[in-house]
């Protein structure tokens, strides 16, 4: 096939004529641009960045509104004619689009969060477009870094067509054609994307190849004829075979995030900001800010060089081994079905035991619920049925389920709490900010009575009580020099586009971990120890005078409080804000999920020790009497009330 792109754009001319040239220009002078874009950021009196379209500029396949030479991103919406309604765990189109991947470009998080990185960096939403609305990007119409000249399509996401026309742009996994057509249509496309200097190198940033002719790509090879008709432009669409649709380096596109802003500074370990009004220098993610690494985190597990096999078969629905090895084994799990509508009238042909389920599951627990409620009657129209999403909303759960075990044990007077990473990156992983994982432990008397609580969770106010609780997060920030620029405090920050510095990251790392591996992708822990090989966190709490019950719950929290009060306080240009809060109030408040629940029996020492002195004696006495008639840690019969019986007790134990 021929790509009869033109010449290379003036954005493709820029960048290259800049790739390779490393160029830091000095503070002073950062600071006089930043000077003239004044109010342009959120409150405070912070400046917005007077980057330009060349600062987010990427190699790989460029916006092209002509469709003879890039054909035009195609609705998912003609996909349902062959792949929708016939199973709601098999078909793909019924399992995508209540997924966080469909509905990419609807999320009202998102949108608050594009406002913000418009204001803090001028167009810097572009860069968050051409990951979660691709055909918008590809068309040209994001050049604003806002979604205003969007077609309704555009609001797909991650849709069918975008994802089945990618090309490996390594070269290593070329796909091939069926017979008579080119067998290895990749070449060429490559090829072309050699001559403009625009193939990309490393992982992320959605710096995607797409083949430029409206073709279908997937995995398999063995479907004899194209059912799809013909494409937008009239001519007959194509099916080749992509092996590399099965492999993890095809998530690693979206799923590896780095911010082109920030230059690393080898010699200080620090990401300084570059010259602006230019492609950053090298193009290299690792020489950029590490935004999110879940691809890296993989490929650093025992996930990516071994594979790790679950006994209990809790990833990957039908597959034939059971040994999770691709993000494709866990997030799409093999189903027995049919892949198109032709297997509800029970064809054999049509149907295989391997169909990967398009749904993504992640951990996201809200948003799909929330994006049905903002569309009102025309969720129905794009696929968002209420049975869709209650599947979905299953799925997610039980993955964030599976993604974990815990064990308790105890020492003495000490409760060891450990939880286990059973997933294949970190845990949790992915965007930093708002995603939180704690534990909750309560210490309960005889009778059942609290003792004492720990990470108590007020489900009313979303409000998590943090003293002496362990949580798993990662926090970012502003370095001093950054802050000065943009006219803000140095610290922790939600300010996606702004961030240069990992703060702290405790997030439990997957098996396979080391630290020089995580170290060389920017994945390392900041203000946590985890030695080679660990992938479980101990923590240790004392147990309370008068506990004999501990009940132990990890939560997840896709969206806390405080990042969701930042969306809607720092938008000061438009409603996303607060209409996401709005829609997150209206839905649980990002309610917690628990992905694990246990409970041990606390063996005492010493029967009738109160205070926990190893002693029972005229203070436990005066505790007893304390609590006579009530319940209490005292009443050792369980009766639920403290009276003659306990008191009979305690003194049989005086010591």
């Amino acid at each position: 096939m021929t790509d009869t792109r033109p010449e290379a754009s003036r954005r493709t001319r820029r960048l290259r004529l800049a790739v390779g040239v490393v160029g830091l220009v000095a503070t002073g002078g950062i600071v006089s641009a930043v000077l003239a874009n004044k109010g342009g950021g959120g409150g405070g009196g912070a400046f917005r960045l007077p980057t330009t379209a060349a600062d987010f500029l990427m190699p790989g396949t460029q916006p092209n509104e002509d469709p003879y030479t890039l054909h035009p991103v195609i609705s998912s919406q003609n996909c349902t004619f062959c792949h929708s309604d016939y199973s709601i765990t098999v078909a793909p189109f019924d399992t995508w689009v209540v997924s966080l991947m469909g509905q990419s470009a609807r999320d009202p998080v998102w949108h608050a969060a594009l406002t913000v990185a418009n204001q803090d960096a001028n167009i810097g939403g572009e860069t968050c477009i051409r990951c979660h609305a691709p055909a918008a990007w590809l068309g040209g119409r994001s050049e604003s870094g806002t979604t205003a000249d969007f077609l309704a399509d555009d609001f797909d996401g991650v849709n069918c067509n975008a994802c089945h026309r990618l090309v490996d742009p390594t070269g290593k996994t070329p796909a091939a054609g069926y017979p008579g057509d080119d067998p290895d249509p990749d070449t060429e496309i490559l090829a072309n994307l050699q001559k403009q200097g625009l193939i990309p190198s490393g992982f992320g940033n959605a710096r995607y190849v797409v083949d430029p002719i409206d073709s279908r790509r997937g995995p398999f090879s063995d479907i004899p004829m194209n059912l799809h008709g013909t494409s937008t432009t009239g001519e007959f669409v194509p099916l080749v075979t992509s092996p590399w649709h099965s492999k993890s380096e095809f998530c690693a596109t979206c799923h590896d995030v780095s911010n082109p802003l920030y230059v690393l500074n080898r010699k200080k370990g620090t990401y300084q900001l570059g010259a602006l009004d230019q492609p950053h220098p090298t193009q290299n993610p690792r020489d950029m800010y590490p935004e999110q690494r879940t691809y890296s985190e993989w490929s650093q597990s025992e996930f990516a060089t071994a594979g790790v096999y679950f006994p209990d078969r809790r990833f990957g629905g039908n597959h034939p081994t059971g040994v999770m090895q691709s993000c494709q084994d866990c997030h799409m799990p093999d189903q027995f079905g049919g892949g198109c509508v032709f297997a509800e009238y029970g064809d054999p042909w049509f149907e295989r035991p391997n169909v990967p389920q398009h749904s993504f599951a992640g951990a996201n627990t809200w948003v799909i619920d929330a994006i049905r409620t903002a569309l009102g009657d025309e969720a129905e129209v794009i696929g968002l049925t209420a049975d869709r999403v209650n599947e979905a909303k299953a799925r997610n759960i039980q993955m964030l389920r599976d993604a974990s075990d815990m064990e308790l044990t105890q020492d003495g007077d000490t409760l060891r709490v450990r939880v286990i990473n059973q997933s294949g990156h970190k845990l949790p992983t992915g965007y930093p900010e708002g995603r939180r994982m704690w534990l909750n432990v309560k210490f309960l008397g005889a009778g059942g009575s609290l003792v004492q609580e720990i990470g108590r969770y007020d489900f009313d106010t979303a409000a998590l009580d943090k003293a002496g609780a362990k949580v798993w997060e990662a926090r970012a920030g502003i370095s001093p020099e950054v802050a000065k620029i943009v006219g803000r405090e140095p610290g922790e920050t939600f300010n996606l586009a702004l961030n240069n510095v990992k703060l702290f990251d405790n997030r439990i790392p997957p098996r396979g971990f080391t630290n020089q591996g995580f170290a060389a992708v920017q994945a390392g822990p900041v203000g946590a120890n985890y030695v080679d090989g660990q992938h479980w966190d101990d923590t240790e709490f004392t147990v309370p005078a008068g506990a004999t019950r501990a009940v132990v719950t990890l939560y997840f929290q896709t969206t806390t409080r405080e990042y969701i009060e930042f969306l809607r306080d720092e938008n000061v240009t438009d409603d996303k804000g607060q209409i996401a809060y709005d829609l997150w109030s209206q839905h649980g408040k990002s309610a917690p999920v628990d992905m694990d629940v246990a409970e041990i029996e606390i063996s005492s020492g010493v029967p009738g020790d109160l205070n926990g002195d190893g002693q029972v004696n005229a203070a436990d006495l005066a505790i007893l009497l304390g609590q006579w008639g009530s319940p209490g840690t005292a009443d050792f019969n369980g009766d639920g009330t403290v009276g003659a019986a306990d008191l009979a007790f305690l003194l049989a134990s005086w010591t």
